[in-house]
């Protein structure tokens, strides 16, 4: 029964881990979900380089390799790497030109550089960072979330974001983006799945709407 099952991997966004998957429920007749998690890349590793090793973690062929923010932007990498059903990417971009202005900003000024990451263990901190939200109201929800709080991958990170190129997306990508993302701002988006009053932690929030359709999405 195992060898039917569509296999689906789920990558969580900076600096989280993947309990915020825990709501994704897909039907057990159709699929098979695995979650995969953030390691502290080497020093000086690339985008790609990386994308490499998260690829050497998948034990199944053709597989659906879903993503979130950063984490849509390694699966979108990873699949140049290896034959894959599907990639669908959730509140990310799906080319540099996406990137909002900040952030191209950021680019070539360096600004990035200048941010505080030293403080990543302030969660209220980090969320602003991989969320784009202020959480004080949650903040033992996203304490849970926020565990890959290591300076030097935050830093890598955020630097791999800003720099990343890519002109043409994958031809078997879904992108699925929420209409009230402030961190990827919808008007900056062209050719995507809308999710209405969506946010860019909407994975965790929104989790019914993507039991509703990732299924129709992956099959068609």
């Amino acid at each position: 029964m195992s060898d039917s099952l569509i296999p689906v991997y789920l990558m969580p966004g900076m600096a989280a881990n993947p309990s915020i998957f825990d709501g994704i429920g897909l039907p057990k007749d159709q699929f098979i979900t695995f979650k995969l998690d953030w390691h502290i890349p080497e020093k000086g590793i690339s985008l790609q380089e990386y994308a490499q090793q998260m690829c050497n973690r998948i034990t199944h062929k053709n597989p659906v390799l879903l993503g979130v923010s950063f984490g849509g932007l390694l699966v979108q990498e990873m699949t140049k790497l290896m034959q894959t059903k599907k990639v669908i990417a959730v509140s990310c971009v799906k080319s540099h030109n996406e990137l909002p202005k900040k952030m191209l900003f950021a680019k070539y000024t360096k600004a990035h550089k200048l941010l505080p990451t030293g403080l990543v263990t302030n969660v209220e901190l980090l969320a602003k960072y991989a969320f784009g939200e202020t959480v004080k109201k949650r903040l033992h929800l996203y304490e849970q979330y926020l565990s890959v709080r290591d300076k030097y991958y935050i830093d890598w990170s955020i630097d791999q974001i800003v720099n990343w190129k890519q002109d043409t997306p994958p031809e078997n990508l879904i992108h699925i983006h929420g209409e009230k993302d402030v961190v990827f701002p919808i008007s900056n988006i062209k050719d995507c799945v809308k999710v209405k009053n969506g946010t860019h932690t909407m994975i965790i929030h929104r989790a019914k709407w993507f039991n509703e359709h990732l299924p129709t999405l992956i099959l068609k």
